[in-house]
């Protein structure tokens, strides 16, 4: 009975310093943000393929890198309200970028489009919002290795800190994004 009451203090505790973590690292930020590429190098348009899972950037219709991602862990189909865990699918365009997001870096998708807003308002429900490209959650890089494995999100698209990095530096405000099933 000892023994069982130790583990479960340990586990407890680690619950606890677990969670205590989490808070602390979500509200630390990103670090400082990559400078952006010069313009020849940067991406003029992104395309999401939901069912092949891949975050490509183009330059001039060529592919300039590609990226495996995890999406809403709901990821079938248009993102229609808030909390459904979908990704959404159409086209958007990158409209801000947060260098102190609770995820590694973070660029805005400008999902609730005017059509996405009027089919949510005519259901009744809101049609969510806040959909990002970022990183892993502050202080969980190290599990970035693993995050193609499974769709995480919200309704966001994920991808490894330094390929966070990378796109945030090749990606201007304004770059629109093609996301398909």
């Amino acid at each position: 009975m000892k023994r069982l009451l130790k583990f479960g203090a340990v586990i407890l505790a680690l619950g606890i310093g677990t969670v205590g973590y989490a808070q602390i690292m979500l509200r630390v930020g990103s670090g400082t943000p990559p400078d952006m590429a010069p313009a020849d190098q940067q991406a003029d348009a992104i395309f999401v393929d939901k069912s092949d899972r891949r975050l490509t950037l183009l330059r001039n219709g060529e592919t300039i890198r590609t990226y495996q991602i995890s999406m809403g862990a709901s990821p079938e189909g248009h993102k229609t309200q808030e909390g459904d865990e979908r990704t959404p699918t159409g086209a958007y365009e990158i409209d801000w970028r947060n260098g102190n997001s609770i995820a590694h870096l973070s660029l805005h998708i400008s999902y609730p489009n005017a059509e996405d807003t009027a089919q949510a308002q005519s259901r009744g429900v809101s049609p969510g919002g806040n959909i990002m490209i970022h990183g892993i959650l502050n202080g969980w890089g190290f599990l970035g290795p693993l995050q193609g494995y499974w769709d995480w999100t919200n309704g966001c698209i994920a991808v490894t800190n330094a390929e966070m990095r990378e796109i945030w530096s090749l990606v201007p405000d304004g770059t629109p994004i093609t996301i398909e099933e």
